[in-house]
């Protein structure tokens, strides 16, 4: 009987010390392929890059349609405890920006959020947004160099726009004009690859 407890402990911490590091999405509708089947966005076709570079990384996506950064704050420690994640990718904020909340709470919301995952020993992929013009040169100008600032801060790799090269493209957006595409989300991909590729160990 001892043997056998013995043995199933072993199993246990050998599947533990063996258990593939976890890449996290930590986001909003951006990474929750909202309007879409799972299967197109951005953060699936991330988990069939990874497997086709060879990089034994499961992909979780704790995203939320509709998450702010107060939300992400609040749910973090627990997406962490669950999860146990060896790199976040941290896109959140442009609710925030869309509904003129205060920005610099939104910065305190991302720090605290970077804080709790270092302090875990995650690494932190910060995504930056942008707003369009119409929300105010000083307020749009603010809300994009907060993502540049934290990650300078941090020392921390940035994606400085998730949707760069194609945020002008009506075609690459669904009808309410916020949220891309199927045909957008490679494009998605391809801004997040590089910069979470140097964070990646085989």
């Amino acid at each position: 009987m001892i043997t056998r407890i013995l043995l199933v402990l072993c199993l246990l911490f050998s599947s533990v010390a063996h258990a593939a590091p976890v890449v996290m999405v930590f986001g909003d509708s951006l990474s929750a392929a909202y309007g879409l089947p799972q299967e197109s966005g951005w953060v699936h076709l991330l988990e069939q890059r990874l497997a086709q570079e060879k990089f034994d990384y499961p992909v979780v996506n704790a995203s939320i349609s509709g998450e702010t950064t107060a939300g992400g704050r609040q749910r973090i420690e627990q997406s962490l405890a669950q999860h146990h994640p060896a790199i976040v990718v941290l896109e959140l904020g442009a609710n925030d920006g869309l509904r003129g909340l205060s920005l610099t709470a939104m910065e305190d919301n991302l720090e605290a959020i970077i804080q709790a995952c270092r302090h875990r020993g995650a690494r932190v992929l910060v995504v930056g947004m942008r707003l369009p013009p119409n929300y105010g040169i000083a307020y749009a100008q603010t809300f994009q160099d907060t993502y540049l600032q934290l990650a300078k801060r941090h020392k921390l790799g940035p994606v400085p726009f998730l949707l760069d090269g194609f945020a002008d493209r009506r075609e690459l957006f669904q009808a309410d004009n916020l949220h891309p595409t199927a045909q957008a989300q490679p494009l998605i991909l391809e801004n997040i690859w590089r910069p979470l590729r140097a964070l990646l160990k085989h």
